[in-house]
């Protein structure tokens, strides 16, 4: 199956692109996307993942326009041909 990847703000420029298509197997996860991502743009590995190696509690994905961290699976939802999952940096400010 192909999952849209949409890299916004300081995620696009540290992996130099914006966009990713990965073409994963069905019944893949948010999580297998984070692997993926991170695989092709390996850049953003120490942005993404803790010293663990588990996702950063400050990557915020979003699926199909909804944050993952709402969604009853969180990170292990699965997804089907065509999602879309976009990564949003942290933002402070005021």
């Amino acid at each position: 199956m192909k999952i849209k990847v949409n890299l916004v703000a300081a995620y696009k420029l540290i992996a130099q692109k914006g966009q990713l298509t990965l073409v994963l197997p069905e019944k893949s996860s948010v999580h297998d996307v984070i692997s993926g991502v991170i695989k092709a743009a390996p850049a953003l590995k120490t942005h993404w993942l803790d010293k663990d190696g588990s996702p950063s509690h400050h990557l915020h994905p979003f699926l199909n326009g909804d944050d993952v961290y709402t969604l009853a699976e969180g990170l292990n939802t699965c997804l089907v041909d065509g999602d879309s999952l976009e990564f949003i940096p942290p933002l402070s400010g005021g």
